[in-house]
């Protein structure tokens, strides 16, 4: 197996021109940044349409069995005590 120090350290020669071209006072996301961005808004986007086809399917009506039930207190059914 080669030596890996040897490799990095030939390759850390070579990028280190690389990085005195930078503005150190300009620094901005570039394309990566824009990408990883979009991706994030279509994927909210995506979940946003998601979630709104899946309410639209949601009844709130109450049914008139549990209007009875809750309007006379007793469900027949016991609680566990929290504490």
């Amino acid at each position: 197996m080669p030596d890996m120090s040897a490799s990095v350290s030939l390759a850390m020669t070579h990028l280190a021109p690389l990085a005195k071209e930078v503005d150190e006072n300009k620094v901005t996301p570039g394309v990566l940044g824009f990408i990883v961005f979009a991706a994030m808004a279509l994927a909210v986007w995506a979940l946003m349409k998601s979630m709104s086809k899946h309410m639209g399917k949601v009844d709130f009506k109450e049914s008139p069995e549990a209007d009875d039930t809750s309007a006379s207190g007793t469900t027949g059914k016991t609680s566990p005590a929290k504490g």
